[in-house]
């Protein structure tokens, strides 16, 4: 989860200035731990039901669910993210794409298999931003039910309002509401803290289940049920991931104090509360979050639980656009149009279509289940699938990039995604009740990544087919000028090799060519930002015509005028005023030949017309652009 309310030059806990170490600890509070720090209000109940399954709740239940949430945030959350994953950093980046792109790095080749893992688990991360709104905002506004019963048929409708509301926001920017998530969530995680001691008092044998002899028992007694009830504690870690999502907002030294300090004790102390409430009156079971205070305290608990839900919430719908932006700048995406909400912080951006995707998606889950327990048979599996994937690209940057052996650094991570992997196959039993939706929202998402990858590398095929090397043109011309006018021409093209379609087109039918030619090619680095130094190179190849290159990080936005500036300081004098930017606009149909099936032509043609325009894109002044128009067959 990426919503960004400090500098992104954040690495290893040291921000700028005017974020220091606690500020940056403060900022990660209030947005890495918004959706761990609100499963309290569902996953033990859910775990403990479960582990029930229509039986009374008994004392072997509770201290095996709790020992599971314990050991399982011990692991998974502390062991394999906080301490391990943090340090997989990619120039300070983290999270499942920048993972992918460092292990890709670390081969040194492009790995077809890191790219299917990155896909899988990124697809898989949006499929989570649209539960996580759903199932924590129903869970907070559930409370009311506590208070009266006669605001239980206002739940649904009540969420409904509070997430429409947040989704309306998002294109306003989040600087000034983020400034308040840090203090609402200390205030959240305390009371945490305080309501689970006050509970451990209840029965303070509960503290047995810090021996994991509990949670083995537990398992190991109870077959099916037990795997059953392991994919309800499960809830317990979602949001994990958030921890090496953020990396680059707060660095790593701010968020491992955060967790080990701070979030962990709280949440584990809340846990054991909710667990000895249960074991002194198995009744609570039904509402132990809610059953924790007195009743006039429901209400105002149920205010401060529904804020804690929307940052939990916002968390997610930002980190899912710095997400489906990463995917737009490696290529696996066509471009979205991204909106930048403030003029401090580049890590704050708005994608319009992303954000009418997520608000569809959140509506019809809280109508289709209407209840948080029937939303939690399908979360979880989206979470542990990314979880995987991090493992396994893990490994890969461990042994190559850390250079240790295989047989060391197979040790550390492969016990690692045997727990995952156990936490997975637990989902997997929750198929038909409800799994099935993040798994059907990520194989669609993966297939049209991989639509979009293999129609693109087709659409490049077929291009080189007809396209004239750039050296030949120029011999060509030098024995034939055609008519010189004035000024600077810039044509963009992926491949400086040869000559962009649009140069063609020009000579073609206007017969003319400019006094200074430039074949611009924009890369897309491996790493989040290209330092400004790296961000331009100039060759001359005749007195007529140049290459550049811009390169830009995958977490940078594409500004070609503000680059080329940079030119100046290499002896180009370059005039945004007397220059003209020429883009070839390809025209698609479908063909049956093109080597997809029909229906994947179709798909790859509109994911191509609903590509942002490229001069938008690039931030190109439109009184600057020719469009030259081609057809081409796929």
């Amino acid at each position: 989860m990426t919503a960004s309310i400090t500098s992104t030059d954040a690495q290893e806990g040291q921000g700028p200035a005017t974020s220091g170490f606690w500020g940056l600890t403060l900022g990660s509070i209030g947005v890495v731990f918004g959706d761990i720090g609100t499963s309290p209000l569902y996953a033990f109940h859910e775990a403990v039901r479960g582990a029930a399954h229509g039986e009374p709740v008994s004392r072997v239940m509770v201290l095996g669910v709790l020992s599971l949430i314990l050991w399982a945030l011990f692991i998974v959350v502390t062991a394999k993210y906080v301490l391990l994953l943090l340090r997989a950093d990619n120039n300070g980046e983290g999270g499942t794409l920048s993972l992918m792109a460092l292990g890709q790095r670390a081969l040194g080749r492009r790995s077809w298999f890191l790219m299917a893992l990155g896909v899988v688990g990124a697809s898989m991360f949006i499929g989570d931003s649209m539960i996580t709104p759903a199932i924590s905002v129903l869970s907070a506004v559930e409370g009311l039910k506590l208070a009266t019963p006669a605001f239980e048929h206002y739940v649904v409708p009540l969420t409904v309002i509070i997430l429409a509301l947040l989704f309306a926001v998002q294109s306003k920017g989040t600087a000034l509401v983020a400034a308040a998530f840090g203090p609402v969530m200390v205030v959240w995680f305390t009371v945490l803290a305080v309501m689970g001691a006050v509970h451990i008092a209840d029965d303070p044998s509960v503290l047995a289940a810090i021996n994991p002899y509990y949670a083995l028992q537990f398992l190991l007694s109870h077959g099916t049920i037990g795997l059953v009830t392991l994919g309800a504690v499960f809830l317990a870690v979602t949001g994990g991931e958030a921890l090496y999502a953020d990396l680059g907002h707060f660095g790593r030294k701010p968020i491992q104090s955060a967790w080990m300090f701070f979030v962990l004790p709280a949440l584990l102390i809340n846990y054991f509360g909710q667990g000895a409430l249960v074991l002194s009156d198995p009744s609570a079971i039904e509402h132990s979050f809610y059953r924790m205070v007195p009743e006039y305290l429901v209400l105002p608990l149920v205010g401060l639980a529904t804020a804690a839900t929307v940052i939990a919430s916002q968390a997610v719908i930002t980190g899912a656009y710095s997400l489906v932006y990463q995917a737009v700048q490696l290529g696996l995406l066509p471009r979205f149009e991204v909106r930048f909400t403030s003029e401090t912080h580049a890590g704050q951006i708005y994608l319009p279509r992303v954000n009418r995707l997520l608000l569809i998606g959140v509506m019809l889950l809280v109508l289709l289940f209407h209840t948080p327990s029937n939303l939690a048979s399908a979360y979880g599996i989206a979470v542990s699938t990314t979880m995987v994937a991090d493992g396994i690209m893990g490994f890969v940057v461990i042994w190559k990039l850390w250079n240790w052996r295989a047989a060391t650094a197979a040790a550390v991570i492969v016990p690692f995604v045997i727990v995952d992997i156990s936490f997975f196959s637990a989902n997997l039993l929750k198929l038909l009740e409800g799994a099935w939706v993040p798994l059907l929202f990520g194989v669609a998402m993966a297939g049209t990544i991989w639509t979009w990858r293999k129609g693109s590398g087709i659409l490049i095929q077929k291009t080189r087919r007809i396209e004239v090397p750039l050296d030949d043109l120029i011999r060509s011309l030098e024995k034939r000028p055609p008519h010189i006018v004035k000024g600077t021409a810039v044509f963009l093209t992926s491949d400086p090799s040869f000559v962009p379609t649009a140069l063609l087109h020009n000579l073609k039918h206007n017969k003319v060519l400019h006094e200074h030619n430039v074949i611009l090619t924009i890369e897309t680095a491996h790493t989040p930002r290209v330092d400004l130094s790296e961000r331009f190179r100039m060759e001359k190849i005749s007195e007529k015509f140049s290459k550049v290159r811009l390169r830009f990080g995958y977490m940078e936005q594409p500004n070609v005028p503000k680059a080329l500036a940079i030119a100046r300081k290499q002896g180009w004098q370059f005039d945004i005023m007397s220059t003209s930017f020429f883009v070839s606009r390809r025209s698609l149909k479908a063909s049956a030949q093109s080597g997809m099936p029909l229906w994947q032509d179709h798909l790859f043609i509109a994911l191509s017309r609903s590509a942002n325009d490229a001069t938008d894109y690039f931030q190109i002044p439109t009184g600057r652009v020719v469009e030259v128009g081609t057809q081409v067959t796929i």
